[in-house]
């Protein structure tokens, strides 16, 4: 089965504009690990003494879920981390030569020492060590076998590949993947940006091409477009994967408005898996389907992630979702009686640009016996 690594308390926070606190942060990870996060990327502890004392406090939670945090592949940075009693951590080096040339002056040589005296420590340490590929997408596949190799020798328990301006498809995830996978040296965990909206599609691709983990962000927060969505990729490895994840209904959307409102941003209502509008059935012929058969529409019940079934009314309705809500408004009326109303509707929702309550309805219907003399209350 896929872990889910998320890193929402790192590179979620790391979007613009966004600083979470202690309390938020106890929360956000509380939450995570309820939903059935696998392993929490906590913070920096190079950031200094208060990010320490925050990971502190988050690893004194208890959660039934492995914490690591993310370092520099420098002593300093290991060191820190250290300090805060973490049992695992990321070493991360860049992989491309762009970012090789602006961090060590392309100097790969000296960047590799670095890495290897990292290891040795984080392993002396008895640490779980995965090396952070910064850059992967944009690097050689060769120089990632190199890296792989020399981190396995020494000890590491995992790779990172990382799309970090977000520029891969699917199919070229899927073959850089599959080529690293296919060596054989470490398991390779997935960490995709969404630059190009393709962060949840590239994760799941490198997983069709033997990744073992992915990295998530609640809602995708992160930097520029964000990552890969933690609710989006548990609901796709449960439904669309058959693994068996727990997912807590109450907990998902809880975390999901959580993380929003720590972040000063509003959740859209069509966000999926978490948005308020998408158990929403306007479409006459989609509200017919739904109150027929709940699955007709929906890929996954609503109850499933905390969510709520409606039928407003509005320019696409049809006349049965105008007899649902007249009955259980205890109105009892004949479909063919309905016709009347619908052309009103429309007219009045795409004036003002908003669905009609249950009283403009009753109105309206009211407003229809006295014209056309039939139906019934």
């Amino acid at each position: 089965m896929a872990l889910i690594n998320d890193t929402t308390l790192r590179d979620g926070e790391q979007a613009p504009y966004v600083a979470f606190n202690t309390k938020e942060k106890l929360s956000i990870a509380q939450g995570l690990a309820a939903c059935g996060a696998d392993e929490l990327e906590i913070g920096i502890a190079a950031m200094g003494v208060k990010e320490q004392e925050d990971i502190k406090e988050l690893l004194g939670l208890g959660l039934n879920a492995r914490m690591m945090t993310w370092n520099r592949a420098k002593m300093s940075d290991l060191e820190a981390s250290l300090k805060c009693g973490v049992k695992a951590v990321d070493l991360s080096i860049p992989i491309s030569d762009i970012l090789i040339d602006i961090k060590f002056a392309g100097n790969k040589s000296k960047m590799l020492r670095e890495l290897e005296a990292t290891i040795l420590l984080a392993k002396k340490e008895g640490l779980y060590v995965c090396i952070g590929g910064e850059d992967s997408s944009r690097g050689s596949i060769e120089f990632i076998k190199e890296v792989m190799t020399m981190a396995k020798e020494l000890g590491a328990d995992r790779f990172r590949y990382c799309d970090t301006v977000g520029i891969m498809t699917p199919t070229h995830i899927y073959n850089n993947v599959k080529a690293l996978t296919s060596l054989d040296i470490l398991p390779i965990e997935m960490h995709t940006h969404n630059d190009f909206g393709l962060a949840n599609a590239n994760a799941l691709s490198g997983l069709d091409a033997g990744a073992v983990s992915i990295n998530t962000t609640v809602i995708g927060l992160g930097e520029r477009a964000g990552n890969a969505s933690f609710e989006q990729i548990s609901m796709a490895l449960k439904h669309l994967y058959g693994q068996k994840r727990h997912v807590d209904p109450l907990q998902m959307r809880q975390l999901a408005l959580g993380v929003a409102g720590a972040a000063g941003i509003s959740l859209s209502p069509h966000a999926p898996i978490v948005g308020e509008h998408i158990f929403s059935h306007e479409s006459g012929i989609h509200a017919d389907g739904m109150m027929k058969n709940s699955s007709s529409y929906e890929p996954f019940d609503a109850l499933e992630v905390g969510g709520c079934r409606n039928f407003p009314i509005g320019k696409h309705s049809g006349t049965g979702t105008i007899l649902y809500h007249l009955k259980q408004l205890g109105i009892s009326a004949e479909k063919h009686t309905l016709q009347h109303l619908l052309p009103r509707i429309r007219e009045i929702v795409t004036s003002r640009k908003r669905v009609l309550n249950d009283v403009e309805l009753v109105t309206l219907y009211r407003e229809n016996l006295c014209l056309y003399g039939f139906g019934k209350k």
